[in-house]
């Protein structure tokens, strides 16, 4: 009899998606799979505390504290899954992400301060920080600032070096075709009967 080989199960060999699997939490309560914070996809069982850092617009700092503030203010805890939060605390998180310093954090911590047409204060998130720094580098352009021109032109904004990083188009240096070329051009010539040019006189070193 032929015996029948066993392919190996990899990780994601008929593993059913985050969305379809059924996660239980310490209390017994299911977790959904998929959530939604700020535009932006989590997995149910991830840990609140973890889920805030992906949000676009609240980083490695501002995440701990934001935590604390919403652990604070709904009366649940630093570590729950996102799966295990209502539309309503959602919606709440949300509002905290959005106006961080109602809530005490402090004001330098928020990411637009002194905003360019309200003059106040504010902190962005997901979308809304996309649109607002797109609409910033338009002005700019069409302002025709030096940042607008740099931005206009692909180049480095913030006064990096560009010598050796941010380069594009063709590659700086000498082209193997280019040698080539000339190496037959060079050699042909002889033998069609023309003077070969002669070859520049290297510079003696000095000593």
């Amino acid at each position: 009899m032929a015996k029948t080989e066993k392919k190996p199960a990899g990780k994601d060999a008929g593993a059913p998606s985050a969305a379809q699997r059924k996660v239980v939490s310490k209390t017994g309560a299911e977790i959904r799979g998929i959530v939604r914070i700020a535009g932006k996809d989590m997995a149910g069982e991830m840990p609140l505390s973890r889920a805030l850092v992906r949000v676009k617009g609240v980083g490695e700092r501002l995440a701990p504290v934001c935590n604390a503030v919403i652990s604070r203010e709904l009366k649940i805890p630093g570590d729950i899954y996102v799966g295990e939060l209502s539309e309503e605390q959602i919606d709440r998180i949300e509002g905290i992400l959005s106006t961080p310093q109602k809530y005490g954090v402090p004001v330098w911590m928020t990411n637009r301060r002194k905003d360019v047409e309200t003059g106040l204060d504010k902190h962005l998130i997901g979308t809304d920080l996309t649109f607002t720094v797109r609409q910033d580098i338009d002005r700019e352009k069409n302002m025709n600032s030096w940042i607008g021109y740099r931005h206009n032109y692909g180049q480095k904004v913030r006064g990096q070096h560009t010598r050796t990083t941010g380069r594009a188009g063709m590659t700086v240096g000498v082209l193997r075709k280019a040698i080539l070329a000339k190496q037959g051009a060079a050699a042909a010539a002889p033998a069609s009967g023309a003077p070969a040019a002669a070859a520049p006189a290297k510079k003696e070193e000095k000593k």
